[in-house]
């Protein structure tokens, strides 16, 4: 608890790796766990998912076919959650342990390069007493991970089916969170799908330059009419243009649609008030950036 947590694109996990992934939305679940999913079946490692869905409706993973056909040659297994985390209808984590434990060595045995292991925890803090359990438990399934060097976890939390501040401790327990993989990222511009609220994260140095990518990515949000939000928290230069630019998309889209502008840098923000919002139809005032 009180480790600085590293967010870190699902592409770039590696084994050892032990991840928190607190999602909002069957879109955003899908977005993270579906590459997840995919890559390792592409490399040929062991892919284990526990959680409450068949294997034909994982998040993202695509061609229920080809689930089935995974699922016969045994480099994909689905386990219920009840099976890893109940014992007498409680969480149980030595039960967990040991029946992951068990799936770990058994792909070891079968030759499989390394393992990806995922689980959607929220169904088990439903239980009687298994949050505290479940905190407690944590630190030693860490430790577990990054000992096993061919193994790779990431632990699901949906935020809508438990308490934010259960999510929050649970979150704060691994070093790292996964997020999406960006749609584009140049060493200059990354940018990054967002849910909850809906739109898109934005990091690096936005110019005139990279007015394509952008519509681009704002494109691909689709046509819903709710507002679409745009985060500049980690935006290091903006290019006043780039208002025009949003300003003239916005006007094209569905009408009554904004562009929600979240943690502006400061200096830009002043000269919006200044200037007054009124003049920049279709955007909107978000979320004030933190000092």
């Amino acid at each position: 608890m009180g480790t600085r947590i590293t967010a870190l694109p699902v592409g770039e996990i590696r084994p050892g790796d032990h991840a928190a992934f607190p999602f909002a939305t069957a879109a955003e679940q899908a977005q993270v766990i579906g590459p997840f999913l995919r890559d390792g079946l592409a490399a040929r490692q062991k892919v284990i998912y526990v959680g409450e869905r068949g294997h034909r409706g994982l998040p993202g993973l695509g061609d229920p076919a080809d689930a089935d056909r995974l699922v016969r040659t045994g480099q994909l297994r689905v386990i219920p959650s009840g099976v890893v985390w109940l014992s007498q209808g409680r969480f149980d984590p030595d039960r967990m342990f040991a029946v992951i434990g068990r799936e770990v060595t058994e792909a070891a045995e079968q030759g499989y390069p390394a393992v990806r292991l995922t689980a959607d925890m929220s169904w088990a803090l439903r239980r009687p007493g298994a949050y505290p359990l479940m905190l407690a438990c944590e630190a030693r399934f860490a430790q577990a991970i990054a000992a096993e060097t061919a193994v790779m976890a990431i632990c699901q939390l949906d935020r809508s089916r438990c308490p934010a501040e259960q999510v929050r401790a649970l979150t704060g327990t691994h070093r790292l969170r996964v997020t999406a993989n960006p749609v584009f990222d140049d060493g200059v511009l990354r940018i990054t799908r967002s849910h909850a609220p809906d739109g898109l994260r934005l990091a690096g140095e936005l110019d005139t330059a990279r007015q394509e990518p952008l519509l681009t990515a704002l494109t691909s949000i689709g046509g819903a009419t709710a507002d679409a939000h745009l985060d500049f928290a980690e935006v290091r230069f903006l290019d006043l243009g780039i208002l025009s630019l949003l300003v003239t998309y916005a006007l094209r889209t569905s009408p009554g649609r904004r562009l929600v502008l979240d943690n502006l840098p400061p200096d830009v923000a002043g000269l919006i008030q200044t200037l007054g919002w009124r003049h920049l139809p279709g955007l909107a005032r978000g979320r004030s950036r933190l000092p």
